[in-house]
């Protein structure tokens, strides 16, 4: 889903680019709290895997003499983004799909629900398929968690209907520790109008490009706010501008800000960024080679996720995971660009520790007990019952809170009476009809709100608990940094607590 492109230093246009510049970057992006040792496995095999996807058959964009071409992100230093236009993401992707296609890969349908445990190990999965409501059980002697993200808890998201952030919550009941979820990014740039393009990502290479934002007084605020980094600053600075000219009523008509492609070449336009001239062509009739874009900070990437190790390894036996589901790689802020090679450096890492764990062990017991308790878990919301709310309402009034109480700015205040709602909601009976279909969409939804209301109360606990701002986590009662907070929150459901920042 990604657009923008994909981090490794490459030197192709900026020979003065090094792997420690990366790692540089990459830290102080994260405002230092940074899993340093993680940063450095990213930085150092980024290179190798673009490289690999390209042999597998992924088209990068050229440079003049045939080499991966690379433009500029904010908060880098040096042109090390490879991209394919501004559909990056979605030509990593049908690589990847078109190998898993030609592979002895089983797919299997169905939601994951829980983990099995045997003790500390995790034995397998227990899934339930919307289709026709079946609950089955799947039995390993290794996993991989690579559900992506969360930000469906917010009302305005990038993220696919799907993001709902069930890996986190999974993980969370089954004894994972969590690490960094207070650290939330919001995107500078998402759709405004109509609503039903609001928050649809504007990918960062626009502003890479030479997209420039304008307030509704024509003012290029962002010589206000970093004047040496202007539009590409990091994304927590230049979100946090946006929303301060907005609160401070030099809004759009829109209720957003401008970004201007205008003054380049409409040519120029077409060919580097396509898919932004047909998203916003076909969503809301705008031509941006000709007319001013309408954008707004929308919620976009979780940076806390599970705990891992340099090989992958979460706290439980047998648990690996890789990508968005996972903390502690991109800190407190993460650099555009550094999303898709993280996937491609630490999923690869995943799939060869899990590969060499099973080879080690044998398959854990299941328990009678547990089996029992998921099945009751699952089975419970999904009965026809009366006198509550329906999935999709407790959804919305979730989305509506987490966007006004734990968004850019946070309080004491505002993020207490969020903790205090969610607690309402997560006891609130779920009301689900007795629908005679094939496709259990209800429950399946069900699953997910319980999924989303856990992610959202640890998200919450960890943004009281940090009595500072640093990167994307800004709260107005405390808005500087506090050098004593070079720490690493950790949540796990015995408790939470902090452990130093892990340097290389």
């Amino acid at each position: 889903m990604a657009e923008g492109g994909y981090n490794a230093t490459l030197c192709n246009v900026d020979f003065e680019d090094s792997i420690e510049s990366h790692f540089q970057d990459t830290v102080s992006g994260g405002a230092f709290v940074n899993n340093e040792r993680l940063v450095r496995v990213l930085v150092e095999n980024a290179p190798g895997r673009i490289l690999k996807l390209e042999e597998d058959g992924a088209l990068f964009y050229r440079t003049s003499d045939g080499k991966i071409d690379q433009r500029a992100f904010g908060r880098q230093s040096h042109k090390r983004t490879c991209y394919s236009g501004d559909r990056t993401g979605g030509e990593i992707m049908a690589t990847l799909i078109d190998l898993l296609r030609a592979s002895n890969v089983r797919f299997i349908k169905g939601a994951a629900v829980d983990f099995l445990l045997d003790g500390n190990k995790v034995t397998g999965v227990a899934a339930f398929d919307p289709e026709g409501a079946k609950f089955f059980l799947i039995r390993s002697k290794a996993v991989i968690l690579t559900t992506g993200g969360g930000c469906r808890i917010y009302k305005i998201t990038t993220n696919s209907f799907q993001g709902t952030g069930d890996g986190f919550a999974i993980g969370y009941r089954a004894g994972a520790e969590l690490i960094d979820m207070e650290f939330i990014q919001f995107h500078p740039t998402g759709m405004v109008f109509p609503d039903s393009a609001k928050g649809i990502l504007v990918t960062e290479a626009v502003r890479a490009e030479g997209g420039i934002l304008l307030n509704s007084l024509d003012e290029r605020f962002m010589e206000k706010y970093a004047p040496d980094r202007m539009e590409l600053a990091g994304r927590d600075v230049v979100s946090r501008a946006i929303y301060r000219e907005i609160r401070a009523g030099r809004s759009t008509p829109h209720n957003g800000v401008y970004l201007s492609l205008k003054h380049l070449d409409p040519d120029f336009i077409e060919q580097r960024l396509p898919q932004t001239v047909e998203q916003f062509r076909d969503l809301s009739g705008v031509d941006i080679t000709k007319e001013l874009m309408e954008v707004s900070p929308t919620a976009h990437h979780i940076m806390g996720g599970l705990r891992i190790s340099e090989k992958t390894e979460t706290n439980l036996k047998g648990l690996f995971a890789a990508g968005e589901v996972t903390g502690g790689i991109h800190g407190a802020n993460r650099l555009g660009g550094n999303a898709l090679a993280d996937l491609q450096v630490f999923g690869y890492i995943a799939g060869h520790s899990a590969a060499h764990s099973s080879f080690e062990s044998s398959l854990g017991k299941v328990h009678d007990k547990q089996i029992t308790q998921i099945h009751r878990a699952i089975i419970s919301p999904l009965q026809p019952k009366q006198d509550g709310k329906r999935p999709s309402q407790i959804r919305h009034e979730l989305e509506e809170l987490m966007w006004a109480n734990v968004g850019i700015l946070r309080t004491k205040e505002k993020l207490t009476h969020a903790l205090k709602d969610i607690q309402r909601l997560k006891s609130t009976p779920l009301e689900i009809g007795n629908h005679n279909t094939t496709f259990a969409y209800e429950q399946l939804e069900a699953l997910q709100v319980r999924n989303m209301l856990i992610v959202s109360e640890i998200i919450i606990k960890a943004a009281l608990f940090r009595e500072e701002s640093r990167g994307a986590h800004f709260r107005e009662d405390f808005p500087e940094t506090n050098p004593s907070w070079r720490k690493n929150i950790i949540i796990s459901k015995e408790k939470i607590h902090t452990v130093p920042v892990v340097v290389f």
